[in-house]
């Protein structure tokens, strides 16, 4: 028989004596890493359970927020009843013992198109509104709000801190 809840309370049983980083310099071993890549994978879900989704997406990290542009999708379709999101952000080839990934939970808003936040999105992206305004469909933006940020970084073991790392914001 599967102990469902033990495998999901390992973590949590080992933290518990977990060496932990200093607030401060763990926010800014989090930012940048989120500085230093360009794509997560962002999983959503319908509010029912019907539909999930995780989409691979550029963003843009800036105003204590990831900034996405999307041109659609089924993604959508879930956002409109579940805000709630999760994102993964990793390196892409790692060496044995040189791990790091992010994975970053929150709350996702559709911004308005062309409204302020869509238009501050657009300036700091370098993309000119009227452009967006040309195409044929409407671009969408996505703005994700975190809540807590989980890292796993085995560079951490050096500073003789766990290498798995949390912030609750």
């Amino acid at each position: 028989m599967v102990n469902y809840e033990e495998a999901a309370e390992h973590w949590q049983a080992r933290e518990k004596d977990a060496v932990r980083m200093p607030e401060a310099e763990l926010r800014a071993a989090m930012e940048k890493f989120v500085a230093s890549h360009r794509v997560c994978a962002l999983a959503c879900a319908s509010s029912n359970g019907s539909l999930v989704r995780n989409t691979p997406i550029e963003y843009e990290w800036f105003d204590g927020a990831f900034w996405m542009f999307s041109e659609g999708g089924l993604k959508f379709r879930a956002l409109a009843t579940n805000k709630r999101v999760c994102l993964a952000i990793f390196d892409p080839d790692p060496t044995f013992g040189h791990l790091a990934g992010m994975q970053v939970t929150g709350v996702a808003e559709v911004l308005e198109p062309f409204g302020p936040d869509y238009l501050a999105a657009c300036e700091y992206k370098g993309i000119p509104a009227e452009r967006l305004r040309a195409l044929p469909f409407t671009m969408m933006a996505i703005r994700v709000l975190p809540t807590r940020v989980d890292m796993l970084c085995s560079a951490f073991k050096d500073g003789g801190y766990d290498v798995r790392q949390w912030l609750e914001l």
